[in-house]
């Protein structure tokens, strides 16, 4: 029986960077017990299952997913094939594209970005908005930048919250 993706070989190399850029530009681990060390695959798992968002992109000029956990994919309503390969633009949608992308660019110059919030689109259209996000550089051991990663635990769909504000 073949592994899921996020136990394969790539997504754990891809889940070190996250843990182990994550300690480095915010001075605390993202899964408690966890910064990069000890069984890879355990790591994979727990931030798998994760009840946070975890999210990151490559490094290219149009930043593709690299890896999204369980909580990304059931609020963007896609499968991990339809997630990772994902051109991450396509998480936000259009008029939310260049304040996200200005965001990126912000956490990049520096070791990290906390405190982000923006309006993102699932699969169907759906509209959600995040907030409280952390966003940082993924960093292999050796310093060579890969991509960048993001976390979020808050967020609400802006339709219920629509229609609740016309009670």
């Amino acid at each position: 029986m073949r592994e899921p993706p996020w136990l394969q070989v790539p997504a754990l190399d891809v889940v070190e960077w996250i843990l182990r850029s994550h300690r480095a530009a915010f001075g605390i681990p993202l899964l408690a017990g966890r910064d990069g060390e000890g069984d890879p695959r355990l790591a994979a798992q727990e931030m798998f299952a994760a009840d946070r968002v975890v999210l990151a992109h490559d490094g290219r000029e149009d930043p593709r997913l690299i890896y999204a956990n369980a909580a990304a994919l059931k609020l963007w309503r896609r499968s991990w094939d339809e997630m990772v390969g994902l051109p991450s633009r396509l998480t936000a949608e259009p008029g939310e594209r260049r304040a996200r992308a200005e965001a990126l660019a912000a956490a990049q110059r520096g070791e990290g970005l906390r405190g982000y919030g923006g309006i993102r689109v699932d699969r169907e259209g759906r509209r959600f908005r995040i907030e409280g996000a952390r966003v940082w550089t993924l960093r292999e051991v050796c310093g060579r930048i890969r991509g960048q990663a993001a976390t979020f635990s808050s967020w609400w769909h802006l339709k219920d919250f629509e229609e609740f504000s016309n009670f």
